[in-house]
């Protein structure tokens, strides 16, 4: 069931977000060579708690850590870890959530570290401007699949793929609620846009196939062929004017 949000579950949700994005702005500072997952683990854990928040990700469905740092091949879901250190030429997939009152926020960006790639840069820039093609769909009367197809049809146009694995979601009291967001699809399908509606929309976007594999430790996704992937997300509330993303400062 699509949950319908009054204006003051959304102003709760947009208070959630706003500590979401400036945790986030704050961890694209630490981003550079030599500097261990943990840290930003470390920081943005510390940073929640500051601001009488807490963290979304730590121990949900048994995941151990309050932020997702994934670099290179990695999708999604990255495990911070004291023996992982940024290197030049590396990108960086920063994903995190916060819930405060009861109301959740979620965002993602990745980034680089130092110089990289041109081919790396591209995609970067592809999944943030596939997440601004599905925006420009998401209006009321529209469907979500109408998001879906922007986002596809954007990243295939620049010889990239879609990930199917995983999706965006509805967000609110929880973290994951219906409906669900693909990333591809054809449009014209799925619930209507309303009024009201919240939603985390995260294109994820890989350099080569869409297929993707898990690590043993039971979290990290990664490319199954190795190829770069890029990942961004923020928190949206369907309005009359179209969508107002709740997690951008």
């Amino acid at each position: 069931m699509i949950i319908i949000k009054s204006q003051a579950e959304i102003k709760k949700i947009a208070a959630a977000c706003r500590i979401t994005a400036e945790i986030i702005e704050k961890l694209k500072t630490f981003v550079g060579a030599g500097v261990s997952t943990a840290d930003m683990e470390s920081f943005a854990d510390s940073e929640i708690r500051r601001k009488n928040a807490l963290p979304a990700f730590k121990g949900y469905r048994g995941y151990p850590a309050s932020v997702c740092v994934s670099i290179n091949d990695q999708v999604v879901h990255g495990i911070p870890s004291r023996t992982v250190k940024l290197r030049n030429g590396d990108i960086v997939s920063i994903d995190l959530g916060v819930v405060l009152d009861g109301f959740y926020g979620d965002a993602a960006v990745t980034l680089p570290v130092g110089d990289i790639s041109d081919e790396a840069s591209r995609l970067i820039k592809t999944t943030e401007n596939a997440f601004y093609a599905g925006m420009e769909k998401a209006v009321i009367g529209n469907r979500v699949s109408d998001i879906s197809y922007a986002i596809q049809e954007h990243v295939e146009s620049k010889g990239f793929s879609v990930v199917r694995a995983f999706v965006g979601h509805g967000i609110g009291r929880s973290l994951h609620e219906e409906p669900q967001v693909p990333n591809f699809g054809k449009p014209g399908h799925g619930p209507r846009l309303k009024t009201g509606m919240t939603m985390a929309v995260e294109p994820m976007v890989n350099a080569g196939g869409p297929d993707v594999r898990i690590l043993d430790d039971g979290w990290t996704a990664v490319t199954a062929d190795g190829s770069l992937s890029a990942h961004y997300e923020h928190t949206v509330v369907i309005t009359g004017n179209g969508a107002e993303i709740l997690t951008k400062i």
